[in-house]
């Protein structure tokens, strides 16, 4: 070991042996706060959810659990804290202190005493918090609601019950989940994954081999209906082609499909496409879908008759909606 290392190794230990006992029990304590804390499921969105007129903070966690603060969840039961002087049942389960009262006891089910447990987790702000499952509200509500219906709250408790009952409206009318999503911005996140989950069911990142998905007939009948002359010997298409098959195929199979095309197959410094859209779709559940959609356009082409494009995007327009696009479906004819 060099000089200058045992200078400070022999430092380090003088500053330690210079700490009271307290000290150093405090620094330890620290350590092993923040090791712990490091441990704990962070909190990515909080709020405050209101039902009726009741508000109830509530957080979601990073692994998308969605819970109702320690706070919360006596507030919405319309107690600050624990009570004393009462009777509570012992049992070898770990029950939140709003469901200890003995007379509660026939009221609460396996399940429940199972699922019931606190939750510690690390707020946005703050080292710790504590909370329950979100959906753990409804089930506590009910044995509030059971209990006042056979008659065995205490005067003290009927209070809860007749808070129970406005709660129980309101959650009836809306989901606990989407309560908690709304209050802490998750439904943002919520939204974004399940366009995700849509997008990578219909499209894949691998280009699949060229292979013919929309049939000559689809060309044909597209200029039959916008009352244009059809050339079968050439492939060279009126620029307002690409734009039909985007407004009429892509942005009607799904929210979000043509601007993930337009991510995976962008244009050139020159202006075209390297692939066909069609490559990027999935084999099991994309290219089905997008060659069921290219047959129904079809047939609505057939339907609205020769130079009747309008009439043709009123029937696409009633029989398969836009799924969110941006590119609007002009009625005037091409220039």
């Amino acid at each position: 070991m060099s000089e200058e290392a045992t200078g400070r190794a022999k430092g380090g230990i003088a500053r330690r042996e210079a700490l009271t006992p307290e000290q150093r029990k405090k620094i330890a304590s620290d350590a092993a706060t923040a090791r712990w804390n490091n441990d704990l499921p962070k909190a990515t969105h909080e709020g405050v959810m209101q039902i009726g007129n009741v508000e109830i903070a509530c957080a979601v966690l990073e692994d998308g659990r969605r819970l109702i603060t320690q706070s919360g969840f006596m507030k919405a039961l319309g107690r600050a804290r624990q009570a004393k002087g009462r009777d509570y049942y012992e049992g070898d389960v770990n029950l939140p202190a709003f469901l200890t009262a003995k007379n509660l006891k026939p009221y609460i089910s396996k399940d429940l005493e199972v699922t019931s447990s606190q939750l510690e987790f690390k707020p946005i702000k703050g080292a710790r918090a504590y909370g329950y499952a979100a959906d753990l509200l409804p089930q506590v509500l009910d044995v509030f609601l059971d209990a006042d219906e056979a008659g065995a709250l205490t005067a003290m408790q009927e209070h809860i019950a007749a808070r129970a009952k406005i709660l129980i409206r309101g959650l009836a009318r809306v989901g606990i989940a989407a309560l908690v999503d709304e209050a802490t911005g998750y439904q943002e996140v919520r939204d974004r994954q399940a366009l995700q989950q849509i997008l990578d069911r219909y499209l894949t990142a691998e280009k699949a081999k060229w292979a013919k998905t929309f049939p000559d007939d689809f060309y044909r009948k597209l200029f039959t209906v916008r009352g244009l002359p059809y050339d079968p010997t050439t492939t060279k298409r009126p620029g307002f082609i690409g734009n039909d098959t985007n407004t009429i195929v892509y942005e009607r199979l799904a929210p979000g499909i043509l601007k993930k095309l337009h991510e995976l197959n962008p244009k050139t410094e020159k202006g075209y496409r390297k692939e066909k859209h069609h490559q990027h779709f999935t084999p099991d559940y994309g290219l089905p879908e997008l060659k069921s959609h290219v047959e129904k356009v079809m047939f609505l082409m057939d339907a609205a008759g020769p130079g009747n494009f309008k009439q043709f995007k009123l029937m696409l327009e009633r029989a398969a909606p836009k799924q969110g696009d941006t590119i609007p479906l002009d009625l005037d004819e091409p220039n």
